[in-house]
């Protein structure tokens, strides 16, 4: 039993850490335009100050109160734990990636951070330890809606992506390539993620929520 439990924050962790390189990859090549999220982090950070990656747990805990209400549900300690690492790390990458220095180097920043986000996203939401609060919001839009994973994240995105842009954020043509694929990378990586898990456990009961 401990064994599951250590692989599966292993894989929580670690998916956290790979989402918030991807998340800085993609705000490094923002010539492109940043995720939704981030345009209006990015807003908020320009308006306001404080730093992109404590925008981004200020919005998280918004998004917290919001999904618990509609659920009626106290959210996983894993909730909590992927808003604050998930913020911590998006600075610290953003600090340790080099700046883009060319229109080809933004592109190949935004190019390889879509794909590394949707991974890591994947990677944390597999090991079923709580997902973070955007995503938690996702899975709440799913289960009262119905439709896909995918529908409902380019549906938030572009919502936030409108408001992030009113308060001068930086909206491109990548924001919203980031809005309508970023699901699909999601979609498609998360059976594989769930297989890797299973593998390294040795368990193939299907795994409840630790928390």
């Amino acid at each position: 039993m401990r064994k599951v439990y250590s692989w599966r924050w292993a894989f929580f962790f670690v998916g956290i850490v790979i989402l918030s390189l991807g998340v800085s990859m993609v705000i490094k090549g923002a010539e492109l335009g940043t995720s939704a999220w981030d345009v209006l982090h990015i807003a908020l950070f320009e308006n306001f100050g404080l730093t992109i990656g404590t925008w981004n747990i200020i919005t998280g805990l918004l998004v917290i109160g919001f999904t618990s209400i509609m659920k009626r549900q106290f959210p996983k300690i894993g909730t909590w734990i992927n808003m604050v690492v998930c913020g911590f790390f998006i600075d610290l990458f953003y600090w340790i990636l080099p700046a883009s220095t060319s229109l080809t180097t933004s592109i190949i920043y935004y190019l390889l951070g879509l794909l590394v986000l949707g991974f890591g996203c994947a990677m944390y939401i597999a090991p079923n330890l709580g997902a973070g609060p955007r995503d938690s919001l996702m899975m709440w839009i799913v289960e009262r809606f119905g439709g896909s994973i995918r529908v409902a994240r380019m549906s938030v995105e572009l919502a936030v992506a409108l408001i992030g842009w009113i308060l001068g954020g930086p909206l491109g043509v990548g924001t919203v390539i980031i809005a309508v694929f970023s699901g699909y990378v999601i979609q498609f990586s998360l059976p594989y993620c769930r297989k890797m898990l299973l593998k390294a456990i040795g368990d193939v009961e299907e795994m409840k929520p630790f928390f």
